[in-house]
């Protein structure tokens, strides 16, 4: 392992992430530039405007991050790896054209990207690629050489934490005498995608195998099923199914009383999950009597900072790959032309057909 003194051929850090508006000013030029080249109405961006202004305009995200870096500062220094860690945003201040310039300015020659997006495709790994790679074009011949940091979906640094996040969830259940196996469930959630770009990506296996990796160890006896959140785009082009307000309805239904659900597609509290999950779902889950306990995300629990760090030394240094499980890592850097947008992608649904997905309705 590293220690003070090693020379790791990298000069910095970079958190690269989504971004997010910080006031209600900056909720719709924050829209725009989510959506900027795809033709989305106005009136719609309006709609989604509202659910930030639930929240005063703010995100949750960009404060996220501003903690994710102080911690990842403190935990490199405290393990002797001198690397200044930087910042930059797809969609909103910092920019990461911006951060990249500022890089250049700073003299640094090459660095480690970390993406805050634990799985493969396009949208969690090949268009960070391609902005990493626009940045630098737009920045010259100055800009630095910025590797990605490998996918993360079954690192013990993230999967740890949803396993005690569960398990004390379900400990205050059993304390309150309110878990039943027939009428309590395991929702774990994801953000869909189209199925056509998930054809072409692990993002699937992927969730399905940190789901494993949670219930497992955690609850092997309680039914689980992986749904999804946060759709957009038009209703004619085809999303991964079922939508969690659809799956607690089903589940109501079934006489299902109690669901204990885990954003485990998701890195942190932000926008998708304090609004999709804790205002949406929530409401769903009450109208339809069921009691719903949403489990937090790793955000910054130190065994999740720690993993960031342990990325850097595993990409810099030779440093053991920890992971958990049967699929091993995916490489880095990623393979040309890997999780193409679905413009690109093929019509088949193959992908989804890999390993069984959960019956919704178990």
């Amino acid at each position: 392992m590293p220690t003070a003194g090693t020379d790791l051929s990298y000069d910095a850090v970079l958190v690269v992430s989504f971004g997010g508006p910080e006031g209600p000013d900056d909720v719709m030029p924050f829209l725009e530039n989510v959506t900027r080249g795809r033709n989305v109405p106005r009136e719609r961006l309006e709609v989604v405007a509202e659910q930030y202004e639930r929240f005063g305009g703010v995100s949750p995200i960009n404060g996220l991050n501003r903690t994710l870096v102080e911690r990842l500062e403190r935990e490199l220094a405290n393990h002797g790896i001198d690397l200044p860690v930087y910042w930059g945003n797809r969609n909103w201040a910092p920019y990461l054209t911006d951060t990249v310039r500022q890089m250049a300015d700073e003299g640094v020659g090459r660095a480690l990207a970390f993406v805050t997006s634990a799985y493969s495709s396009y949208s969690g790994c090949r268009q960070y690629l391609d902005e990493i790679a626009a940045a630098c074009a737009e920045v010259g011949p100055g800009a630095p050489e910025i590797h990605k940091i490998r996918q993360f979906w079954n690192h013990p640094g993230f999967i740890e934490p949803f396993r005690d996040r569960l398990r004390d969830a379900l400990g205050e259940m059993v304390a309150r005498g309110v878990v039943d196996q027939s009428s309590t469930r395991l929702v774990f959630t994801a953000h869909s995608l189209p199925t056509s770009m998930a054809d072409t990506s692990d993002y699937v296996d992927q969730l399905l195998d940190a789901v494993a990796l949670v219930a497992d160890d955690v609850a092997p006896d309680l039914a689980r099923a992986l749904v999804w959140q946060s759709r957009s785009g038009p209703p004619q082009v085809p999303w991964l199914e079922p939508d969690i307000n659809d799956h607690l309805r089903s589940l109501a239904a079934d006489g299902v009383r109690q669901v204990v659900v885990v954003p485990i597609g998701f890195v942190s509290d932000h926008q998708e999950v304090v609004f999709d999950l804790d205002t949406q779902a929530a409401a769903t889950a009450a109208e339809v009597g069921i009691q719903m306990r949403r489990v937090p995300t790793p955000d910054s629990d130190p065994r999740f900072i720690a993993m960031v760090r342990e990325l850097v030394e595993e990409r810099s240094s030779a440093a053991p790959v920890r992971t958990l499980g049967d699929l091993g890592v995916r490489p880095a850097p990623c393979r040309v032309g890997c999780c193409p947008p679905a413009s690109r992608a093929p019509a088949v649904h193959a992908k989804i057909g890999t390993r069984p997905v959960p019956d919704p309705t178990s």
